[in-house]
């Protein structure tokens, strides 16, 4: 039976370096004050010897633990099923891992899994957190200001953060909102109603203010409650069916929505786009494409924003716009409008 080749140490890069331990330290550690020429010599013996930093004691050292903590106030179905979190999740994974960070997901679905984060993230387990898809009366803000860990949060925030420096990503929602249903009404479309989201996110609320910028004292009947679900979008289409048979134009919150009040519109023999025009928001491909028809919506950059979230909080929350960072949207429009 082999023995397993002993782990290189320190003390065996400095002696390979021909340097002292504390200069190793430092070079790993990443701190200032050695020399270029000593610092290259280290890291040649590092990578000779094939030396790994014990992330244990260099976290006791550093104060870092090289993980972000990423928390979607939603429950792991929602999380899991929803394309639009996966290419979230996707932009964040990047980014850590362009930086060797380790991203941990915590999920929160009940009272008890707020505290159970809360607990965790005061616990000092990682360097700072990513917050999305947060609710009104959530109490994460509160818990993750308590907790004391660097964060930026996704979306524009709508809820007490504790001051105006809160680091946040965002798109223009009310101004992509603005471009749809502009869009569905110059094609001579004047029966236009809206799906919205849940209305205790901000990104629902501006949608369904964008949608009021162009049609102000639009009629209530043609205003439905929708939750960004496709299911969502079902119950909402027939609602509006059944308030306003002669509707004319659906702009829906987003892809999911939109793709569910579809389904409807053709069980009843609506043809699209030409009894009912159908717009969404969000641009997600494997929804707006496969739809029948394909559908007209509004593009923000999901992937983009889990990036610079990510990039904003290693960078400490700095960004050139202040703390809040809004990205631009764009209509793209295929056959359903």
């Amino acid at each position: 039976m082999s023995e397993t080749a002993p782990r290189p140490t320190l003390e065996a890069v400095a002696e390979r370096a021909g340097v002292s331990r504390a200069t190793v330290s430092r070079v790993v550690n990443g701190a200032n004050g050695v020399r270029d020429a000593l610092a290259e010599r280290v890291r040649r013996a590092v990578e000779e010897l094939g030396y790994v930093p014990n992330q244990a004691a260099r976290s006791l050292v550093t104060r870092r633990h090289d993980a972000v903590a990423v928390v979607a106030a939603e429950p792991e179905t929602r999380v899991f099923a929803d394309p639009y979190f996966a290419q979230q999740l996707r932009g964040i994974s990047k980014e850590l891992t362009a930086h060797d960070t380790q991203l941990v997901l915590l999920l929160t679905e009940g009272r008890e899994d707020h505290d159970r984060v809360g607990r965790y993230l005061a616990g000092g387990h990682v360097d700072g957190a990513l917050v999305f898809s947060l609710h009104l009366d959530d109490p994460l803000p509160g818990l993750v200001r308590r907790a004391g860990v660097p964060t930026v949060f996704g979306g524009r925030p709508g809820w007490d953060a504790g001051g105006d420096d809160v680091a946040y990503v965002d798109s223009d929602n009310r101004g992509g909102a603005r471009a749809a249903v502009r869009h569905l009404t110059g094609l001579g479309r004047t029966r236009v109603a809206h799906i919205t989201g849940p209305l205790d996110q901000t990104s629902a609320a501006d949608r369904l203010a964008g949608f009021q910028d162009v049609r102000p004292g639009a009629d209530p009947a043609l205003v439905a409650g929708g939750d960004f679900t496709a299911a969502g979008g079902e119950r909402a289409m027939r609602e509006l069916l059944a308030l306003r048979p002669d509707l004319d134009a659906v702009f829906a919150a987003n892809d999911l929505t939109a793709a569910g009040a579809l389904r409807v519109l053709r069980e009843r023999g609506l043809r699209v786009p030409d009894d009912v025009a159908v717009a969404g928001f969000d641009d997600m491909l494997p929804v707006a494409e496969q739809t029948d028809p394909p559908l007209t919506t509004v593009r923000q950059d999901i992937e983009g924003m889990g990036r610079l979230m990510a990039r904003l909080l290693l960078s400490g929350g700095e960004s050139p716009t202040g703390s809040g960072v809004i990205l631009p949207t764009t209509l793209v429009r295929r056959a359903s409008a």
